[in-house]
C-alpha cells in the first residue's frame, strides 16, 4: 500500500522467486539491497521456517532462493505480502505455474495459517481498478485472509461489480487454500512418513528438494548438526580447541625458550618466554 500526504492506494506489485542448489536458504534482495524493513525480513525468515515444517522433516534443506518485488524502487516494508511470496516459492519449486488474474495481501505462519494485514480495503480496490482499465474477465479477485473479512468496507463499485460476478473475493484460512486457488492443483497431505502424493504440489516440491540435495558435493550433504558437531569448542579455560585436541598451557608454563604465535596466548607475533 502506497500513501501520497493524507491519501493512501493500493498499488499491484509482482513478486518473483529463482530456486537453485546451495545452502543460503530463503534471501530477500530487498533486505541485501537495504530497500527491506525489519518486519518485512522476518516474514521472509518466517517462509524458511514453513519450508522446514511442511517439507523438510525427512529431508535436508539445500536450498537457495530469492524473492525480489520487481521494479520497486523505494522501501518495502510489513508482512503482509508473505502470502504471496510462499506462492511464489513454491511455484518455483514445483514447476507450476501461478495464475495472474488474482491478487494476494496476507501473512502467513510457521504453520502456514494465514493472518490479518492492514490497509485491506485500499488494496482490494487499487487491484479492482487495474482490472476494471483493463477490462473486467469475470476471474479476477483477491485472496485475503478470513480474519480480514469483518474489515471489509469497499467502495460501491466494486461491490456491486462482485455481486454481478465481475470481480471476485476469495477468504481463507491456510496457505494449502492458497496455493490452491492460485495454481490449481492441491497441496496434499503427508503420510506417516512425511511424503506428499507424487500429483500434489507437496509431492512436486519435495522432488524438487530431493533433485537439489543430490547435485550437492557428497561431503556437504551431512546434516548442519554433524557439521556443528566438528566446530571449535571452549574449554574449561574458555580456551576455543577442536575435540580432541588437549588443553592449552597458560604463558609461561610451556618449557623456556619456546615462543608464542600470532595470539596464541595474547601476546603480539614472535613474543618469546624466557
Amino acid at each position: 500500500m502506497s500513501a501520497m500526504g493524507e491519501f493512501s492506494f493500493g498499488r499491484p506489485t509482482r513478486i518473483t522467486a529463482t530456486v537453485g542448489v546451495g545452502r543460503e536458504g530463503v534471501i530477500d534482495i530487498e533486505r541485501e539491497a537495504r530497500l527491506g524493513g525489519r518486519i518485512h525480513t522476518k516474514g521472509v525468515l518466517i517462509l524458511g521456517g514453513y519450508l522446514t515444517h511442511r517439507f523438510g522433516r525427512n529431508l535436508p534443506m539445500a536450498l537457495s532462493a530469492r524473492l525480489v518485488f520487481e521494479q520497486s524502487y523505494s522501501e518495502v516494508d510489513g508482512d503482509s505480502a508473505s502470502g504471496a511470496e510462499l506462492a511464489a516459492l513454491l511455484s518455483a519449486l514445483s514447476g507450476l505455474p501461478v495464475r495472474q488474474d488474482l491478487a494476494v495481501t496476507g501473512s502467513v505462519n510457521q504453520y502456514g495459517e494465514m493472518q490479518a494485514v492492514g490497509g485491506l480495503n485500499q488494496k482490494i480496490e487499487g487491484f479492482f481498478d487495474i482490472c476494471r482499465a483493463k477490462g473486467l474477465t469475470g476471474t479476477q479477485g483477491v485472496i485475503i485472509p478470513r480474519s480480514n473479512v469483518v474489515h471489509l468496507n469497499l467502495r460501491e463499485d466494486v461491490v456491486k461489480a462482485i455481486a454481478d460476478g465481475q470481480f471476485h473475493i476469495y477468504a481463507i484460512d491456510h496457505s494449502d487454500e492458497l496455493v490452491e486457488l492460485l495454481m490449481g492443483v492441491p497441496v496434499g497431505e503427508p503420510d506417516e512418513h512425511g511424503n506428499f502424493p507424487a500429483e500434489t504440489v507437496g509431492g512436486r516440491v519435495q522432488a524438487r528438494l530431493r533433485e537439489l540435495v543430490a547435485c550437492l558435493p557428497a561431503g556437504s550433504r551431512e546434516a548442519d548438526g554433524t557439521a556443528r558437531g566438528k566446530e571449535a569448542q571452549p574449554d574449561r579455560e574458555g580456551d576455543s580447541r577442536t575435540p580432541g585436541e588437549p588443553p592449552r598451557l597458560p604463558p609461561g608454563s610451556g618449557p623456556e625458550g619456546e615462543g608464542r604465535g600470532p595470539g596464541r596466548d595474547g601476546g603480539p607475533e614472535g613474543e618469546a618466554t624466557n
